[in-house]
This record gives C-alpha cells, sequence and structure tokens, in this order.
C-alpha cells in the first residue's frame, strides 16, 4: 500500500482501519454540468458546506452511521458509541488522522477481518497513537495510513 500520511485515504475494506468521511467533489465525467463524490481528491480540497440543519447532511450522517453500526456490530454489542468523526467529514476533506476513540471502536471488526486477537490489534492501535505536540497543543491522534501499514506488515 502506497499513500500519503497528510492526505487520507478511502479504505473500505474491513480489513482495514476506515478514516473520516470524505467530502471532496469533482466533475462527473459522463456530465461536466454534475459533479460527484471524489473521495479524499487533493485537487477539490474543500468542506461541504452542510449547517447542522441540513438535510443533506443528516442524511450523509444516518447513512453512515447506518454502514458503522453495520460492518462493526461488536463495537455496538460492547456500548461503544460511534465517535462523531467517523460521521462527519473534516474541513478539508483530506484528513488523514482519526482519534484514538475511533480507532478502538474499530478494533473488533479489523481483528476479525486478519484473524488477530483484538489485544494484538488493540496494542497496535495504541503504538501507533501519536501525543499532541510539546504535550499539549492539538490532540491524540492516529494516523490511518500508517496504522494500516503496520496492520499489512503483520502479514495477516
Amino acid at each position: 500500500m502506497i499513500g500519503s500520511s497528510l492526505i487520507g485515504q478511502d479504505f473500505t475494506a474491513p480489513r482495514y482501519f476506515h478514516g473520516r468521511p470524505s467530502a471532496t467533489m469533482g466533475p462527473d465525467p459522463k456530465d461536466a454540468s454534475k459533479t460527484i463524490a471524489m473521495p479524499y481528491n487533493a485537487a477539490a480540497s474543500l468542506a461541504s458546506n452542510a449547517g447542522p440543519t441540513s438535510k443533506a447532511l443528516l442524511d450523509q450522517v444516518t447513512a453512515r452511521t447506518a454502514q458503522l453500526r453495520a460492518e462493526n456490530p461488536d463495537a455496538m454489542a460492547q456500548g461503544w458509541r460511534i465517535p462523531v468523526e467517523l460521521v462527519t467529514s473534516s474541513a478539508s476533506g483530506l484528513d488523514p488522522d482519526i482519534s484514538p476513540d475511533a480507532a478502538l471502536f474499530q478494533i473488533a471488526r479489523v481483528a476479525k477481518a486478519r484473524g488477530l486477537s483484538p489485544d494484538r490489534v488493540r496494542h497496535l492501535v495504541q503504538s501507533q497513537t501519536e501525543a499532541p505536540i510539546l504535550g499539549f497543543l492539538g490532540e491524540p491522534h492516529v494516523n490511518v495510513l500508517a496504522l494500516n501499514q503496520a496492520l499489512d506488515r503483520l502479514g495477516q
């Protein structure tokens, strides 16, 4: 797997950790008067500009929530709440990082898909969690590409 640690990627397979949804759009190659989703397209970095009363945003969040519940039934059974960044896009639409909670939420699915113990995957998430700069600037975060590359190096 090749990628940039600065730009998110569209990981969708159950064996990989998924990042934040991307809001990037681009021209439809079949009809230039329309736009289509082009996840993580760096040439089209921008937010959706959908506000909290937007029906389109509510529909997207509802669909993403249902998808996450279906993909992560073990996390739901364990009482995990879906982290908000897994159902909302970032301002740039290109965010390569997720919170440790967003990674921990996905452990059961990834471990099951790879035939690994959840404890081993949890340890990997913890080892890939980056602390705030200087210990206080920003929040702890996990780079999704680096985490998925570390998973691949496990060989399963």
